[in-house]
């Protein structure tokens, strides 16, 4: 894995690569936001160090009013390019970097309830899925496609890349949505537009990114 060193960032072998988010959130005017922080590239948020941190601890120590745990989860692209990076925290000893900003709308809550919602999170991104490996898709009635780009451990930690193409079995899809899998015959890249990413979460909190 390549690590990222300047403000533009390009890091490749990413898929099946163990991360984790720490999400530290905000309060500005009564508009709560969360900063995330990302492991990738820094370390593979090794499970010992993950499972020792309390996020009320870290809210203590970074003086917020809440901190977030966003993990695990394992990348499902193959290549990211961030424009934009910022800087490095440690978080009990577990180093991430900040990627992005998320307005957390008023009625969204981030443990749960908040399944096939599209949340906007301003992050300068490429994501890049290599020719000739599944993908992993949902698609809405009105035409519109989402990418997986990382699955979860949060709620099944028996999920891995293999087991995927069988998920939408076990999915509670929206009325006329679908999950499909296939294998693209060209490099695949989302892009964020405007500064801004379209993401969602299934039950089992795996990230889509359209």
């Amino acid at each position: 894995m390549t690590s990222p060193s300047a403000p533009t960032s390009h890091l490749t072998g990413l898929r099946g690569t163990r991360y984790g988010e720490i999400l530290l959130i905000t309060s500005q005017a009564g508009q709560l936001t969360a900063v995330v922080y990302n492991t990738t590239g820094l370390n593979d948020c090794p499970p010992a160090t993950w499972r020792s941190l309390d996020p009320r601890e870290l809210a203590k120590d970074f003086g917020v009013p809440a901190v977030h745990l966003n993990g695990p989860r394992f990348w499902t692209l193959d290549q990211i390019a961030a424009r934009a990076t910022g800087e490095v925290l440690s978080f009990g000893g577990l180093d991430a970097r900040r990627v992005a900003e998320l307005p957390i709308p008023p009625d969204l809550d981030l443990a749960g309830g908040r399944y096939y919602r599209v949340i906007t999170i301003r992050r300068e991104t490429e994501w890049i899925f290599a020719a000739g490996l599944p993908v992993y898709e949902l698609l809405t009635p009105d035409a519109k496609t989402y990418v997986m780009q990382a699955y979860s451990h949060i709620v099944d930690d028996s999920l891995t890349l293999d087991s995927l193409p069988a998920l939408g079995d076990s999915l509670h899809l929206p009325q006329g949505w679908r999950y499909r899998t296939r294998t693209p015959d060209r490099d695949l890249t989302l892009r964020a537009a405007a500064g801004g990413a379209h993401v969602l979460q299934d039950e089992p909190q795996n990230t889509t990114c359209g």
